[in-house]
């Protein structure tokens, strides 16, 4: 009875706590926003009935499971969590079989193979890059940036796609440039028409996803390892020039560099895409926490952090277009790298002016 009296006691402090942790909640907003969902959720208000109802835009879920076959149903079923549909339940984002009683039961594997808002939001993304990229090729198969000046659209891309051969692939990848170029430029625009998406209020993140920027540092270490050359190969495995008891050292750390380089890569698209998302959050949400405190706090906080959220979203613009510069531009540096060819002679054979010039002040090259 005693048992029973405590168990019933720490539900009912729970559940008092549960409700008076019923105002805003921050960390439900921030991790709501960075993390997948299997919808599009706006708003939430209070209705003339009293109750909660929510703005969203559900989306399809697709399951499939060995023991109960294939499900397709709206993630409207599910009712924001409260309701278990054909056999399961949504759980903090995630869906989980449940048996009769309603909990969750292990011995039912589940595949999900569901069309989630970064998936949804990644695949709108790239439908209408596709289709901007059509309209411009339209534009040159109809003489326009060939026999005068490419306009509109056309003109913008044009000069991006120019300052990645310039700038990105001619110096890192030498006369064999052009064999990259598709790669180097696709990466590029795809992370950036993501990046900018985005951007746009009540969107997912999508390249703040691990498993989005993970998919394009594997895709980015493949072309990396098959592009090597034996060089390349024998500089890791037989450094030269180097003490026989230092090379075992050596030969792991540059080993472990081939994989370390695109681990870099995902990560840092990874870190920077959400590092921005969570601060603009965070001073929308001061708005909100000290609004709990006092009403006046609350509407005297509003013009600093909208203030602050205004410049860091600038900031966010910014880094969109750098961050898809930084990854095109690393994934075509360890490109060149890995193709560099061994180089024969010196610079007295090839310049032999360098033996008999006499230098007296320092050069920086």
């Amino acid at each position: 009875m005693a048992q029973h009296d405590e168990h019933e006691q720490d539900q009912g402090q729970a559940h008092a706590k549960k409700e008076k942790k019923g105002g805003f909640d921050a960390n439900e907003v921030i991790f709501g926003h960075v993390l997948d969902a299997h919808e599009y959720h706006f708003l939430s208000y209070e209705g003339s009935d009293g109750k909660e109802h929510h703005a969203t835009i559900p989306l399809p879920v697709i399951l499939y499971s060995p023991q109960r076959g294939l499900d397709v149903f709206m993630s409207s079923e599910f009712h924001h969590g409260h309701e278990i549909y054909k056999g399961y339940k949504l759980v903090e984002g995630k869906i989980h079989p449940v048996n009769g009683n309603g909990s969750i039961d292990g011995s039912v594997q589940v595949y999900d193979l569901s069309l989630t808002r970064n998936v949804v939001q990644m695949l709108l993304a790239l439908t209408i890059f596709v289709l901007i990229m059509l309209g411009v090729a339209k534009k040159y198969k109809s003489g326009i940036g060939k026999k005068q000046a490419p306009t509109g659209m056309q003109n913008a891309i044009e000069a991006v796609i120019v300052f990645i051969r310039d700038d990105v692939a001619k110096p890192n990848l030498g006369h064999k440039y052009l064999n990259y170029m598709p790669y180097l430029l696709t990466v590029f625009f795809f992370i950036l028409i993501n990046n900018i998406f985005g951007l746009i209020p009540g969107s997912a993140n999508v390249t703040g996803n691990i498993a989005f920027t993970l998919v394009l540092g594997v895709i980015s270490f493949f072309v990396i390892v098959f592009s090597s050359s034996k060089h390349f190969w024998s500089h890791i495995f037989n450094p030269p020039g180097v003490p026989g008891f230092v090379k075992p050292i050596l030969i792991l750390v540059e080993f472990l560099g081939v994989f370390i380089k695109p681990f870099a890569l995902i990560i840092r698209l990874f870190a920077n895409m959400v590092a921005g998302h969570i601060i603009i959050i965070c001073l929308i949400s001061l708005i909100f926490i000290f609004g709990q405190l006092n009403a006046a706090a609350g509407w005297g906080a509003s013009p600093v952090a909208v203030g602050f959220t205004i410049f860091i979203y600038m900031i966010e613009v910014l880094v969109a277009f750098l961050q898809a510069y930084i990854f095109t531009t690393l994934t075509a540096v360890f490109i060149g790298l890995a193709r560099e060819e061994p180089h024969h002679g010196d610079d007295h054979k090839h310049h032999p002016e360098l033996s008999t010039a006499k230098y007296d002040d320092p050069v920086i090259v």
